[in-house]
């Protein structure tokens, strides 16, 4: 670390940002707070949970260790367990990772006015090096024999994390990230806009689908959540486990609506051609699976979900490509790679909300990452095609 730091790159303002030492370690400073915000918030947050419980619920240091694992899970580790292995990341704390890891990044390029390649990516380096060695450090410390974790699979996703994340937030808030887009032939920043709407679109109906869907089993929901005991605590446990994988239930839902489906264990799948139930864990977001062999109505309706995300992407690109991007022949063409980087971001997003929630009937959790991204890449991209041509022809008009 020390050497990484005296030799990360720090040039006078206007050739690679203001001149001082202090780069490094604000790096350093800024990319260690969001382990720790993020462990902290988790950890009082299973103190929270733990309180209600009238038997006194866990101790302070078995919290800890409890949110350690959670914050794990998050990056892709396996947490063996006597009841087989636990892998699945709740995204939404994923995702609050990677936020933070941005803003990280970001802050120091943004504050230091670091305008050149080397400065840029040495603060990534560091963000990278900070955050994997605070996760092997987790990893030493949650390690029990009862609940495994493997070092693996954790160190690996948090230098992907950090290196996506980080280099995102550098990128963005210094100038390359203007000169590398544009680089790119044609409309590079309509494009991305373009994928970021349509995947949010597709987001956003898959959100609704679960609403509906759970909304039409309130009673099923209620007696999930105040089916465990320990009072309030196992309650409020439920839900807040259920609100960090809200992102993975999104997810499968996506499989759903572009045609795949998804299974819980080996013995429920869901799809729009058929329903098979089996066990599942009591966890108030499976009240959304449907009651009986037959495929809700709700089921049908959200297959037009990918078209809708294609014509959304479609329609942003047009709108946001420049006066000298082509007519509307060219938006058209253009339209299909917004669409198949619709398609993409959905099937990793698909890939990394799987897992497993134990050996057995519950060794696969999730939809298929390669087939639900072909299939959403395809149904968009007959919405995008026309929907981007039309957008571009009346910003011309």
């Amino acid at each position: 670390m020390t050497s990484l730091l005296s030799r990360l790159p720090l040039g006078s303002r206007g050739t690679g940002g203001r001149r001082g030492p202090a780069t490094g370690w604000l790096a350093v400073a800024t990319a260690l707070a969001v382990p720790v915000t993020g462990l902290l918030g988790l950890w009082l947050a299973m103190l929270v949970v733990q309180a209600l419980d009238p038997d006194g619920g866990l101790p302070a240091g078995s919290s800890a260790r409890v949110a350690g694992q959670l914050w794990l899970l998050a990056h892709g580790a396996a947490v063996e367990l006597p009841s087989g292995p636990l892998r699945i990341a709740p995204l939404l704390v994923t995702a609050g990772i990677a936020w933070g890891l941005a803003r990280a990044a970001g802050s120091v390029v943004a504050v230091r006015e670091l305008d050149s390649p080397g400065p840029v990516a040495g603060v990534v380096a560091v963000v990278v090096a900070v955050h994997t060695a605070t996760t092997a450090l987790v990893t030493t410390l949650v390690t029990t024999l009862d609940a495994e974790v493997g070092l693996v699979r954790p160190l690996a996703g948090a230098v992907l994390l950090a290196l996506l994340a980080g280099g995102a937030g550098a990128f963005r808030d210094s100038p390359l990230g203007g000169e590398l887009l544009d680089r790119f032939p044609g409309p590079g920043r309509a494009v991305l806009r373009g994928v970021a709407a349509g995947t949010l679109a597709l987001a956003a109906g898959c959100a609704a689908v679960l609403a509906v869907a759970l909304g039409s089993d309130v009673d099923g929901a209620a007696a999930m959540v105040t089916g465990l005991g320990g009072a309030g605590a196992g309650a409020a446990g439920l839900v807040g486990l259920s609100l960090l994988l809200l992102p993975n239930a999104l997810a499968a839902v996506a499989g759903l609506a572009a045609g795949p489906g998804f299974v819980v264990g080996a013995g429920t799948f869901v799809s729009v051609g058929s329903v098979t139930l089996g066990p599942v864990p009591a966890l108030p977001l499976l009240a959304a699976l449907p009651d009986t062999q037959a495929v809700p109505l709700i089921a049908f309706l959200s297959q037009a979900l990918p078209a809708l995300a294609g014509l959304v992407a479609g329609v942003a690109l047009g709108r946001r490509m420049a006066a000298d991007d082509g007519g509307a022949v060219t938006a058209a063409l253009w339209g299909v790679l917004a669409a198949a980087g619709v398609g993409l971001v959905t099937g990793l997003w698909v890939l990394v909300a799987g897992g497993a929630l134990g050996d057995a009937v519950l060794a696969e959790v999730g939809a298929p990452a390669l087939a639900t991204g072909l299939a959403v890449a395809a149904q968009a991209g007959i919405a995008a095609v026309p929907g981007a041509a039309v957008a571009r022809w009346r910003a011309r008009s």
